[in-house]
């Protein structure tokens, strides 16, 4: 594997005359280095003879770093050719890949669907693997499968003797859209703008943080986001099972993932298992939520080294992890919604509860999150504590599946008008088609200029109002935007008014 993809490494043996020896080069770790005895002892113990002689095993490519038990299989398999107990022109189509046992017995290995679509696009006619990782093997079609329980049963597959192991492939292009744990909107009683806000957010894949008291309904909004998500695509599902496997995080039964991800990483979370990486890179939490909701509560409570790792995948929609022995990418293309609090306290503007926090410990407190990880959040949106009215009367709140209507049509007015750049969300648009696709009027104009020479707005923010009123217009079905659509979107730049509040304005000069 390299980052989430796979590709393809071949095992060459050679066998010559000395002192028995057994020797495994092109750049192997420790665990694939290990795999000298473990192979020795699964031949021997499977009824098989070890190779006799000094054993040379060699994996190319050799300038790329190995890692792993997965070769244990494939290494064993071709020291078998080596010593004429496998013909050694049956292997050449043949890709397998497994950990070995000592007694021979074959487990399973993670990120196996990348490597499975690799060898799909290496052309290979025959794949062997692990009895354990069948189901998500059959989940890409196009390959003649085998899955063995163990070695001398992979021998067999390869002498033409193995019919009884194929794997039949499992249809992927009908996906049944998995109901929503998350819950639904129809729960929460009130907080009319701030679903109003996740409503915009979901319609253009938007960034949004909502800021309110402890109580107010934050966290119970934000896990209701992904029931008012569009289903995903062959493709989306697809996507973000690769990256599951790769991390070793699809479970016992295999199977395409075809709800979007919520992933809800506590504060105290390293900036590795956020972003990625390790000794051996994995996905982190921001890839692991591709497609979905990455929600971070107590936003302010994150380190501020954590906090500032968002700012690439956040703007690019991958992270790239470079260490010596080289660089991965990961996918992150996630919509962030994230809840804190006004103050330390929490209290912070409250009509019910005295805030015990003077202006220097709030500008401290909003001073963790840093201005430029601000302009990447798109709606900045204020939380108000529920009245007990709104809560024991009333009608009953709206539906998930009305709003999630309304985003989807949103959705497929701005996937009809951005399809030819590749993408396919509001919230995807580069600065460079910004003034194009989001053209504003005089008006729309005049309104955001204004809220830039109060300090409200920056030159990022400028870009992003106007992707989020252009969803906003989506929305309202509009062709184009509108002074509305600019002054609402503004409405949710909270902080950043805070912010330019509490700045002093400078001397005039001249």
């Amino acid at each position: 594997m390299s980052g989430i993809d796979g590709y393809v490494v071949r095992i060459e043996t050679d066998s010559s005359a000395g002192v028995p020896a057994f020797s495994i080069i092109g750049l192997p770790d420790r665990a694939l280095n290990e795999s000298r005895e473990r192979v020795r002892a699964a031949i021997m113990n499977s009824g098989f003879g070890f190779p006799p002689g000094r054993l040379l095993v060699h994996l190319a490519p050799a300038d790329v770093r190995k890692e792993g038990p997965g070769f244990d299989l494939p290494i064993a398999l071709a020291l078998l050719a080596t010593d004429e107990q496998i013909a050694p022109g049956t292997l050449r189509d043949v890709l397998a890949l497994g950990e070995l046992a000592l007694d021979g017995s074959v487990h399973a290995v993670a990120g196996l669907l990348g490597m499975m679509i690799a060898a799909r696009g290496g052309g290979f006619a025959r794949v062997i693997v692990p009895e354990a990782n069948a189901a998500e093997a059959a989940l890409v079609e196009g390959l003649e499968i085998y899955a063995v329980p163990a070695l001398a049963d992979a021998v067999a597959v390869v002498i033409g003797h193995g019919s009884r192991f194929r794997v039949t492939p499992r249809s992927h292009t009908v996906l049944r859209d998995r109901p929503t744990t998350s819950g639904d909107f129809g729960d929460v009683r009130g907080q009319r703008v701030a679903k109003r806000a996740l409503e915009i957010a979901a319609a253009g894949g938007h960034n949004a943080v909502l800021i309110g008291p402890p109580g107010c309904g934050k966290t119970m909004l934000a896990q209701r986001v992904p029931s008012i998500l569009p289903p995903m695509s062959t493709a989306e599902s697809l996507d973000v099972t690769k990256i599951y496997s790769a991390a070793g995080a699809l479970g016992p039964t295999p199977h395409i993932v075809a709800a979007r991800p919520f992933r809800a990483p506590h504060h105290t979370i390293s900036h590795v298992a956020l972003v990625g990486g390790g000794t051996h890179p994995k996905p982190g939490e921001i890839s692991l939520a591709q497609h979905g909701v990455l929600y971070l509560d107590e936003l302010a409570e994150f380190s501020r080294t954590a906090l500032e790792t968002l700012r690439q995948p956040l703007e690019e929609g991958h992270i790239t992890i470079a260490r010596a022995a080289g660089s991965v990418t990961y996918p992150a293309r996630f919509m962030l919604v994230a809840s804190m609090n006004p103050c330390p306290c929490g209290y912070r503007g409250s009509r019910t509860a005295d805030c015990r926090c003077d202006d220097a410990t709030v500008a401290k407190y909003i001073a963790k999150l840093s201005g430029p990880l601000l302009d990447r959040i798109d709606l900045h949106v204020a939380v108000a504590p529920v009245s007990f009215e709104e809560l024991t009367g009333g009608d009953a709140a709206e539906a998930s599946t009305n709003i999630r209507a309304r985003v989807e049509r949103a959705r497929k007015l701005a996937h009809d008008r951005l399809a030819p750049l590749g993408i396919t969300a509001n919230a995807q648009i580069g600065a460079a088609e910004v003034r194009r696709l989001c053209r504003l009027d005089g008006e729309s104009m005049e309104l955001l200029g204004a809220a830039m020479a109060r300090g409200s707005v920056s030159a990022r923010a400028f870009d992003r109002v106007a992707r989020v009123a252009r969803t906003i217009a989506d929305l309202a079905g509009a062709p184009e935007i509108a002074r509305a659509h600019i002054a609402e979107a503004l409405l949710y730049r909270s902080i950043d008014r805070a912010v330019a509040a509490r700045t002093p304005s400078r001397p005039p000069t001249g």
